[in-house]
């Protein structure tokens, strides 16, 4: 594998409406991100990812573009963005902004020109297609709910949105819109960013002939997922976006793919891939209900540790995956991966160490690093996230009492990830001193930073350690390049790999019980040294493993160990 520079880095994702508030607006901003690098370094973070900060009007928290060039009025300005970039440099880190291209904003200059002339060559730049017998052109559900296709004003003509009818789809087999769209990039590294998350960029590719398909729901709809599934070609797309970008700057990227085809995985993120890296989202796609949140499953320990590792074995020779517990887009990982007796600053520890050290580049989330969690709401009408207003109506429509949906929008929705980040116990969590644009959690009065800051035993404190243990000399090669190596796979509740330096024989072993009573784990090797533990016990570890060669460990505990050669 060609070694890059950014294989040994860790990754933290800002969502910057969220981040932090200087000006008392409620919104966070760019100064916010500014005033906090010192924070992420000590944390041991090398690359940072902005959420959008284009400017937008925030019908989807941004991800609607209405000028690509510009930095929205709620984050700062161009000249703030500046000293970040330079501000991250100083430091050794680099920022990673989001990329979406798939759609823009209906307020964008092009799309209001197509408008204003459906058959004018701006129209050309979006998917601007005759109705069928004075319907919409195919049966497809936009991903947010509802009809994917939105009725030009004036005109025989439908625009395809697979999001928000505010989020037009460009048209990528315009050439001229390709061709923009590069220069916008290249903007962007020109002025010294290091490189883009891109945004749900499998959707580039439509069949434009458009057919309808069997209905998959009562409204008569097909998920617009279908057309994707059954198109071929993207990669087209995608190679020559990196050709004419990313390559030219030796960038990072990371895609945000689903419905990638089963043999694509090399072309996706091969030494010579379309990307960098893509994030791992096996164990999200785990929850998915067959209709929606209402019936999404909880889950299942044996087999989220069986699509992990099976994640991690199928990467092997090939590249590295993103490894994620929680992002912007899902619950927080604390609430939805931990059972419930776990969900607590040891399993929130244990969780962390079964992540961080996977093969892979690990992304923590902002609040992630202090065990942050979902957060309760009383009525629908206190989140503000698209998706979740929606899911919640087809909660309703499927038969559930309103109780009943608003604790599927606790377990599912996004504004989980997205409640200001929590400073301290102060007003609004040391986030604001105006109003947050959505409300706090209200348990930021216990769990925030300022608490954790200088507590030796803290998930923080356990986290910078856990981080540091990655990066150290000792260990770094292995913790990036060693393979990964499944460990007591029959053993009920234990979550076990090891990573292997093949080169110079050195074996870390990772155990972690996330069952509620002790297991007792016989060695296959003599322990050479006791790395990380979550529950402090070294000292009673290496006593057990050199009298016994066995290692007991408690609900809930982790240890990180170097074996004997």
């Amino acid at each position: 594998m060609k070694r890059k520079w950014w294989h040994d880095k860790v990754a933290y994702q800002i969502y910057p409406k969220s981040f932090l508030d200087t000006n008392g607006d409620g919104i966070g901003d760019l100064r916010g991100i500014i005033s906090k690098l010192d924070y992420l370094k000590e944390l041991g973070i090398d690359i940072i990812w902005l959420s959008p900060i284009y400017k937008s009007p925030f019908v989807d928290q941004g991800y609607d573009i209405s000028d690509y060039y510009k930095i929205a009025e709620e984050f700062g300005t161009m000249e703030e963005f500046d000293e970040l970039l330079a501000e991250a440099k100083k430091r050794d880190m680099y920022i990673v902004m989001d990329l979406v291209v798939n759609h823009c904003s209906s307020e964008h200059e092009y799309f209001k020109a197509a408008l204003a002339d459906p058959d004018g060559p701006y129209a050309d730049y979006f998917y601007f297609v005759k109705g069928i017998d004075g319907k919409e052109p195919s049966n497809y559900r936009s991903y947010f709910g509802g009809k994917a296709w939105e009725p030009v004003p004036g005109s025989d003509k439908y625009y395809l949105h697979m999001f928000a009818k505010e989020q037009p789809d460009w048209n990528w087999e315009n050439k001229e819109v390709r061709d923009k769209i590069y220069k916008m990039i290249n903007w962007w590294l020109d002025k010294g960013l290091g490189g883009f998350r891109i945004d749900a960029i499998i959707n580039i590719k439509k069949d434009t002939s458009f057919p309808s398909y069997e209905p998959d729901g009562d409204d008569g709809l097909v998920s617009c997922v279908k057309m994707v599934e059954e198109t071929d070609g993207v990669g087209e797309f995608l190679e020559e976006m990196k050709h004419e970008t990313f390559e030219k700057y030796d960038a990072f990227t990371v895609g945000e793919v689903f419905n990638m085809k089963e043999d694509e995985l090399r072309e996706f993120v091969g030494d010579d891939g379309h990307f960098s890296s893509m994030f791992d989202f096996s164990a999200l796609e785990l929850t998915y209900g067959e209709h929606g949140w209402y019936d999404s499953k909880p889950v299942d320990f044996k087999r989220w540790r069986e699509v992990l590792f099976a994640s991690q074995k199928e990467m092997e020779g090939i590249g590295f995956k993103a490894n994620i517990i929680e992002n912007h887009d899902e619950p927080r990982g604390a609430s939805r991966y931990l059972p419930e007796y776990a969900q607590n600053e040891m399993g929130k520890k244990m969780l962390a160490t079964t992540s961080i050290l996977l093969r892979g580049i690990p992304f923590i989330y902002q609040g992630q690093e202090i065990g942050m969690t979902n957060c309760h709401r009383n009525d629908i009408s206190e989140y503000d996230d698209i998706s979740t207003i929606d899911q919640y109506q087809e909660a309703l429509r499927a038969g559930l009492s309103e109780e009943e949906a608003l604790k599927c929008c606790y377990e599912n929705s996004r504004d989980n990830a997205r409640t200001p980040m929590q400073w301290s116990d102060g007003k609004n969590g040391g986030f604001t001193d105006g109003t947050p644009w959505l409300a706090m959690n209200p348990n930021y009065m216990e769990i925030n930073v300022a608490a954790q800051e200088h507590k030796a035993d803290s998930v923080l404190a356990y986290y910078r350690k856990l981080i540091a243990l990655r990066k150290a000399k000792e260990y770094k090669d292995t913790f990036t390049y060693g393979i990964f190596k499944p460990k007591y796979e029959n053993v009920d509740d234990i979550f076990a790999f090891e990573r292997v330096n093949e080169e110079s024989g050195q074996k870390l072993l990772i155990l972690a019980n996330f069952g509620t009573e002790e297991h007792t784990i016989t060695l296959e090797q003599r322990i050479a040294k006791v790395l990380l533990t979550n529950e402090g016990r070294q000292e009673a570890i290496n006593a057990e493993a050199a009298l016994n060669g066995t290692i007991t460990l408690d609900s809930c505990e982790t240890v990180v160990l170097e074996l004997e050669k």
